[in-house]
């Protein structure tokens, strides 16, 4: 059944309003209620079904502003569920406003289960998913009329904002639920767009994101531009130092660079091609999909430089599972005991999609006829049928475990974060083992920590300038910070790095107190790699302690900066050192991971038993 979308209220200071406009006269619907301010964007209004598209209205016919939108219609329609429909902003032909950066020509606002319209965040991960981008979001909170009417807007380049209540609703609430401000005499052309050419609207970089996500043919080159890289950097030592630091902006104009790179770029375009047909094989999209590509085309890249680098243009949760499947993929490549495979790739499920995973470890290959790729391939393809046997390509595979794990503990009184997390990390590793299988039996299984009484440790690592102290300052509920550096301090120079054998040892030994106390500590050092992070485990391990390792994700160039304005620098070789060193731990080397931005906050979770980021720590970054 085609549903025609409702017309939306004008907020009553909105100065667009027109005379057949229908007018909100009351906003008690909002009062009280946490609400989104979007963007209103200026296109066409479609709705999208498993089985087709239409206009506003129902029967709107054929224009050539739509063909565009019928064509990304076609690649994720499968994917939209019978009884669902996607109502968003067609933008491909230019109306009153001229966009010239727009992410893509569609924009998902709202998606309907019947007469039930999704709250918000299911709304922004449903169109994720799909590969569409949603409206800018302006503003969020309870309502508050005087600081939405306070929001400004170009009205040059905006047409207006739309309010709407964070929660779903049905649609009979609808105009109790959604109004708009919209520009005075926000239609700015003497005849309607419709009578006159189709003009295109201008796509920024990101679009190339976006048409990964939704299934488009992957552009190589437009992929690494969106990301800020170019195939120059492809044609780069993988682990020359600064090797992911600097981007050639213009490699053409070098004398002979573009014949140099011409290697290069087929290279990549025949890895993307492969990975892209193996991910649609999977049915990946969004997210998934766009990390598969990114990664088969930036596989030979240092992951330690890789993961700040994506951070900016991807977000922190992206980036961190490019970088992880770029330094993943190539265990795939390897013989592996088929005894432990099926260990092995289940503890592989919890830090990667695994199906993406041998999707990328595949198409690496591509274009090799050499015996070592022949050995690769039959390693990988290998590995793929244990992974299949063991139902572990879908996507999420743990997520039935976690979900009904997570739903058992929150129906029993009493138990904290801290508790549910080390009982999910509890529950990981005895799936991995073949110890249990159902969420009954992880239950059954994790009784011992649902109390909480077990010690907390905190295991910070990163070179120095990344942010750690800083980071740990703000921690609540530490007891005690374990500082090498102050350790070093105490000694007569925090500079000193003749002793740091004994060090280490007296920093291990007032760790393994503090923990045996059950106090909440912070390792403070680099933790550079994990033999170095094994020491600090092997303390953690003998007290039974909940360990956290805290990641700081920043930028070499940056903490270069960083470290020239500190009051204790370390000299350059020295830090040049760490960052070659530097090998970011893992999902699952620890019972829970935080990756931390720049901006000193933590914008993704590993490990954890929620989907959120932990409050105390959780980035404004909603959006990535």
């Amino acid at each position: 059944m085609r549903v025609h979308y409702p017309r939306t209220p004008h907020l009553p200071w909105s100065p667009g309003v027109g005379p057949d406009d229908v007018r909100a006269v009351d906003l008690s619907g909002f009062a009280g209620r946490d609400v989104v301010v979007t963007e209103k964007l200026d296109g066409e209004n479609t709705t999208m079904y498993a089985d087709g598209l239409h206009a506003r209205s129902t029967d709107s016919g054929h224009h050539p502003s739509r063909a565009w939108v019928k064509a990304l219609h076609g690649r994720i329609a499968h994917r939209i569920p019978d009884g669902t429909r996607v109502c968003g902003e067609n933008l491909y032909a230019r109306h009153s406003i001229a966009y010239r950066d727009l992410e893509g020509w569609f924009y998902a606002f709202s998606v309907w289960d019947g007469d039930h319209c999704l709250d918000w965040d299911r709304t922004v991960r449903f169109a994720r998913r799909l590969g569409l981008p949603v409206p800018t979001v302006l503003w969020r909170g309870v309502f508050d009329a005087r600081a939405i009417r306070a929001l400004h807007l170009d009205t040059e380049r905006q047409e207006g904002y739309v309010v709407r209540t964070v929660g779903g609703f049905h649609r009979d609430e609808f105009a109790r639920r959604v109004a708009k401000w919209v520009r005075r005499r926000h239609v700015r052309t003497d005849r309607h767009w419709m009578l006159g050419p189709v003009v295109e609207n201008g796509l920024g970089t990101a679009a190339a994101l976006w048409q990964a996500r939704s299934g488009a043919i992957p552009d190589p080159a437009a992929l690494l531009g969106a990301v800020g890289m170019t195939t120059a950097d492809l044609a780069a030592p993988a682990v020359a130092p600064g090797a992911l630091e600097t981007v050639s902006s213009a490699p053409e104009t070098v004398p002979g660079a573009s014949e140099a790179l011409l290697p290069a770029r087929e290279a990549a375009g025949e890895r993307a091609d492969d990975v892209s047909a193996r991910l649609d094989l999977l049915g990946r999209s969004g997210d998934e999909r766009l990390a598969g590509l990114l990664a088969a085309l930036l596989h030979d890249a240092d992951r330690a430089r890789l993961m700040p680098r994506l951070a900016g243009p991807l977000g922190v949760p992206l980036a961190r599972r490019v970088a992880d499947l770029v330094g993943l993929h190539t265990g795939l490549h390897r013989p592996f005991p088929d005894e432990a495979r099926r260990t092995g790739l289940r503890r592989l499920s919890a830090m990667a999609d695994v199906g993406v995973l041998h999707a990328v470890a595949a198409a690496t290959l591509t274009g090799r006829d050499d015996a070592e790729a022949a050995e690769a391939r039959e390693q990988v393809g290998w590995s793929e049928l244990h992974a299949d046997e063991a139902g572990l390509l879908a996507e999420s595979p743990l997520e039935p475990l976690r979900a009904g794990l997570r739903q058992a503990l929150d129906d029993a009184p009493g138990i904290d974060r801290d508790a549910a997390d080390r009982c999910w990390a509890e529950a990981r590793e005895a799936y991995a083992l073949g110890r249990i299988s159902t969420p009954e039996e992880a239950l059954a299984l994790t009784w011992r920590w649902r109390s909480g009484a077990f010690p907390r440790l905190v295991v910070m690592t990163g070179p120095s300038g990344s942010g750690k102290s800083t980071f740990a300052a703000g921690l609540p509920g530490i007891g005690a910070v374990v500082s090498l550096d102050d350790l070093r301090q105490a000694r007569g120079s925090r500079a000193d790095q003749r002793a740091n054998p004994e060090v280490l040892r007296a920093g291990l030994h007032r760790l393994g107190v503090l923990l045996a106390e059950g106090t909440t500590v912070v390792w403070d050092a680099t933790a550079l790699n994990r033999h170095q992070r094994s020491l600090v485990h092997a303390v953690a391990h003998r007290h039974d302690a909940l360990t956290t390792h805290a990641v700081m994700l920043v930028p070499g160039d940056l903490l270069t900066r960083r470290n020239a304005d500190r009051d204790h620098p370390v000299p350059p070789d020295v830090l040049s050192a760490q960052l070659r060193r530097f090998s970011p731990p893992y999902p699952g080397e620890a019972h829970r991971t935080w990756y931390v931005g720049p901006d000193g906050t933590v914008g993704d979770v590993a490990g954890a038993i929620d989907d959120e980021i932990h409050p105390n720590t959780r980035s404004d970054r909603a959006d990535q």
